[in-house]
């Protein structure tokens, strides 16, 4: 089944989750803000994405700007720094069995969904 983590406050995670409602396909909504990613999870959901945990975060951020955009961490540090702030995880993303995606842009859902 198709999943998007999703935050309702942010435009585009909204932008993916109304082209997933458009394509017809069964989806799951995951609420990441309000149910976090364990590390398991998260780390996962990093190899699916087939990308650095540096690359998943948000580094705009005040959490990250006050506290982490100049330090050097561990693969390892930047999924314990997301699973302890999951604000700081970049949305939306959407997976498909092994394969996950950042929409942004949106259009990048097609990648996965075929």
């Amino acid at each position: 089944m198709i999943q998007i983590y999703h935050n309702n406050r942010c435009t585009k995670s909204r932008q993916a989750l109304q082209e997933l409602e458009n394509s017809g396909k069964a989806f799951e909504i995951i609420y990441y803000l309000e149910t976090p990613l364990n590390k398991i999870q998260l780390s996962e959901l990093i190899e699916k994405l087939q990308i650095k945990p540096l690359a998943l975060i948000r580094k705009t951020e005040k959490i990250f700007i006050d506290h982490y955009k100049d330090k050097t961490l561990s693969d390892s540090e930047w999924i314990d720094v997301m699973v302890e702030y999951p604000i700081l995880i970049e949305r939306p993303i959407v997976v498909s069995g092994d394969k996950a995606v950042i929409a942004r842009p949106t259009e990048s859902i097609n990648q996965i969904l075929d």
